[in-house]
């Protein structure tokens, strides 16, 4: 799989900068995106679908100073175009000029103060071995999954299917302070999703994996068995009675819980005291085995990039060290607003304008052990395996999550659990986690170990 020739990316966006500098931009910046990508899914032998796409986006933002008005600052506009032809893409620079002199002027609004990313290291985010890859071959990955799965047990009786896919693109970003860069990425993942049924009814789950290389990639046929055996042990699920245990969160389940407390952490919701973490930087908000990092640095990390959306270099940041808030998270807005610099997350999309956004994000392991010596260390409680909705309150930081997972006792597994709801306050959830397990294991671009809460209300019968 290739992603088309980016020879004239940099071309074009020195076209549209020195087009809108000409039309009386004061600043501008522009990303130019083109990607590949294919996808298909099989169910049984038969195969559902095959779709392949080839896209091209050029995203233009515009930032005018107009010494008339009253108030100061910098207006700016965003515009974006699927069309490169050159015509195209001067007309577009020039509504985006346009649009800038019209919109309200904000004394926050600008490029970066910071200085730009001077070297691009290879961080691994593309294999060449990769291109060219036969659709064919991945097919016939999701189908060893998909073989794999039912063969697991009788009981796995139909799926949803075995998924594959594969991305690649190449970025080009470049600004009026004479910042341009480029580089490549790819994406590569397997899926799969099994039924599981018996006398109690039918049951689904699912295990994945994912990588910037084939190579990286899970075996197809392990990926089924183990999707296969996740769906069996939730067959016969129950509720149980309305109680506080303690909660564990498997390795799908706890990067949730990361994500919702560094979502509280952007210098949006801080600015906008939006956030339960508003005026806490430098207290603790964890229980001080909790270590937090987000690194946009990390090699073939699935959230890593050599510059962020506004070209200043992607870092490693300690948001939370030893259970202590350090940083929020920041673009040069969002900087601005609370007088701190970037912390080099500025994420953007071909059609909006910077904000904030996390890379490599991951809670670091403890010394807890594995998942199964968790379990073995819980007397009474329950193991989150599925969450379901999105009750979080990020002011306040009240959760309240439907779940789905299985019940210990004694130290082990005794039957599954469905129909619930488990509930807490997020910051006195991380303060009550009271063992940190060994294993990280990256499903995407967020990960944690399994993680227990001394305490969390089970809503049930």
């Amino acid at each position: 799989m290739s992603t088309p020739a980016d020879s004239n990316s940099e071309e074009i966006i020195a076209r549209v900068l020195a087009r809108v500098r000409a039309g009386g931009a004061a600043a501008a910046d522009a990303v130019l995106v083109r990607s590949q990508s294919s996808e298909a899914r099989v169910r049984g032998e038969d195969i559902d679908f095959v779709k392949q796409a080839h896209e091209s986006g050029l995203g233009i933002r515009v930032l005018f100073r107009d010494p008339s008005r009253s108030t100061p600052g910098l207006s700016s506009a965003v515009t974006s175009t699927s069309d490169l032809s050159l015509e195209a893409v001067d007309r577009m620079a020039d509504e985006t000029v346009a649009l800038a002199r019209a919109t309200a002027a904000d004394p926050y609004a600008g490029l970066p103060d910071d200085r730009f990313a001077e070297s691009l290291p290879d961080l691994a985010l593309f294999d060449p071995a990769d291109e060219g890859a036969p659709v064919e071959a991945r097919i016939e990955d999701a189908r060893r999954a998909e073989a794999a799965a039912r063969a697991v047990d009788p009981r796995i009786v139909n799926s949803e299917g075995s998924q594959v896919g594969s991305d690649s693109n190449a970025i080009t970003y470049g600004n009026s302070e004479g910042f341009i860069g480029s580089y490549r990425s790819a994406s590569h993942r397997l899926f799969s999703e099994p039924l599981a049924q018996d006398d109690g009814g039918m049951q689904r789950d699912y295990w994945m994996t994912v990588g910037r290389s084939l190579g990286s990639l899970e075996d197809p046929a392990a990926v089924g068995r183990r999707a296969a055996e996740r769906a069996l042990r939730r067959l016969g699920g129950k509720r149980v009675a309305t109680c506080e245990v303690p909660v564990i969160f498997d390795a799908l389940t706890a990067p949730t819980l990361v994500g919702q407390l560094i979502g509280c952490a952007s210098g949006y919701a801080i600015y906008r005291e939006a956030s339960f973490l508003t005026g806490k930087l430098g207290e603790a908000v964890a229980n001080e085995q909790i270590t937090i990092i987000d690194d946009g640095r990390l090699p073939g990390g699935l959230g890593s990039k050599p510059f962020d959306g506004e070209g200043l270099a992607t870092r490693r940041n300690v948001l939370v060290e030893n259970g202590v808030l350090k940083s929020w998270l920041l673009d040069s807005y969002s900087g601005r607003k609370l007088g701190l610099p970037s912390t080099g997350n500025a994420s953007r999309g071909v059609g909006s304008a910077p904000s904030v956004g996390t890379t490599n994000l991951w809670l670091e392991p403890g010394d807890g052990g594995t998942l199964d010596d968790i379990i073995a260390a819980t007397d009474r409680g329950l193991l989150v395996t599925e969450l379901i909705g999105m009750g979080f309150n990020s002011v306040t930081g009240d959760y309240s999550r439907g779940a789905a997972g299985l019940w210990i006792e004694g130290g082990e597994i005794v039957h599954p659990v469905e129909e619930i709801t488990i509930a807490g306050n997020l910051g006195e959830m991380l303060c009550s986690i009271d063992r940190v397990g060994s294993e990280l294991t990256w499903l995407g671009s967020r990960a944690a170990p399994p993680l227990r809460i001394e305490s969390m209300t089970i809503a049930g019968e």
